[in-house]
């Protein structure tokens, strides 16, 4: 793939993902939190590779850079009036097989594929306007969360746990989780945050602890398996956490290691939340074992940047998510409701508190 650095056409500050005159300009998230570098994705092929290789990561980003990959195709196979719609889809399915877990992907492609009949710039407007919602959608969740963490912890600053990165970076705009964060700490509201370095790709120490830098807001990083230990040492009083696919019970499909998060955080009484948009839910699933998890290639647990760690030829198990069950789920949080699933902790029933 073709890099370039910021010296070039960026995305505008808050940004992760912009359409810049034919082709897409997002944050290589591969490259922070050392050196800010902006890709200039052309063609499907592309961002494809940018999907997959995690340049472009987080549930709701990667579905706007799929719809965004939609319009890409649309315009390079439209000549003299006629799109090419076999290659136009053809390219679509290519996108939505890029990630197979977060469910955000094949519906942002879904939807822009849905406006193919009307032209180019007909599938470009409906992209760019996924894009607007996101940030919208994102707005109206992290208030909605931030306001229940103070409902649900004491009356004084709280001290949250979050794992792997869920921020800006990670959607159109604001974030989920750790837009919640943010909205508290802005409220005055944050004591510390404690944040998992998340393995092995370190998505926490290299993007949420670098996203909390820039706006201020005091953490420490946390060796992944040192979270339980936290939370039994009193260190905790909020997890939260993002989501890439819930299942219609409220299973949470989410990065590897948050089921046990969730484990130790039932065992000591902490409330778990996840914050993610109705974009995430999968109707068609009645719960979480219906949900494909993504492997992922074994060098990334063997080794990092470069480096190998383990005997050659080493065995791997690498599943990129994991999925928690909705009764260790304290509360969903999106844009519309606060869901409250059957049997979890600090409920009695399941309910539902509309916006």
């Amino acid at each position: 793939m073709r890099r370039n650095s910021e010296t070039a056409t960026s995305p505008r500050p808050g940004l992760s993902l912009v359409w810049d005159e034919g082709r897409i300009l997002a944050v290589d998230q591969r490259a922070l939190p050392h050196e800010h570098r902006v890709l200039r994705i052309e063609t499907v092929d592309q961002l494809v590779d940018a999907i997959t290789s995690l340049a472009v990561r987080g549930a709701p980003a990667i579905g706007l850079a799929g719809a965004l990959g939609v319009a890409l195709s649309a315009h390079r196979h439209t000549a003299d009036g006629r799109t090419d719609e076999a290659s136009v889809k053809a390219d679509a399915a290519r996108l939505s097989a890029a990630r197979p877990t977060a469910v955000n992907l094949a519906w942002a492609v879904r939807r822009a594929v849905g406006r193919l009949a009307d032209g180019p710039q007909a599938v470009l407007a409906e992209a760019l306007t996924m894009v607007e919602e996101d940030a919208a959608t994102n707005r109206t969740a992290v208030v909605r969360a931030a306001d229940l963490v103070q409902s649900l912890v004491a009356d004084r600053p709280v001290r949250i746990l979050t794992h792997c990165n869920t921020g800006r970076l990670a959607t159109a705009a604001v974030g989920t989780a750790l837009g919640a964060v943010i909205e508290l700490h802005e409220r005055g509201r944050v004591a510390e945050v404690l944040v998992d370095e998340t393995r092995p790709l370190l998505q926490g120490a290299r993007l949420t602890a670098w996203e909390l830098g820039e706006a201020g807001v005091p953490y420490r990083l946390c060796v992944d398996s040192a979270a339980a230990a936290a939370m039994a040492r009193g260190m905790v009083d909020c997890v939260l956490v993002g989501a890439d696919r819930i299942a219609e019970n409220g299973d949470v499909a989410n990065k590897i290691g948050t089921y046990g998060l969730a484990v130790a955080a039932a065992r000591h009484g902490i409330p778990f939340v996840v914050v993610a948009p109705e974009s995430s839910w999968d109707r068609e699933l009645a719960d979480g074992s219906g949900i494909v998890v993504e492997e992922r290639d074994p060098g990334e647990v063997t080794g990092f940047a470069g480096v190998e760690a383990a005997p050659a030829g080493a065995a791997v198990f690498n599943p990129a998510f994991d999925v928690t069950p909705a009764d260790l789920v304290t509360a969903i949080v999106s844009e519309a409701r606060v869901f409250r699933p059957q049997g979890s902790p600090g409920t009695s029933d399941r309910r539902e508190v509309p916006a």
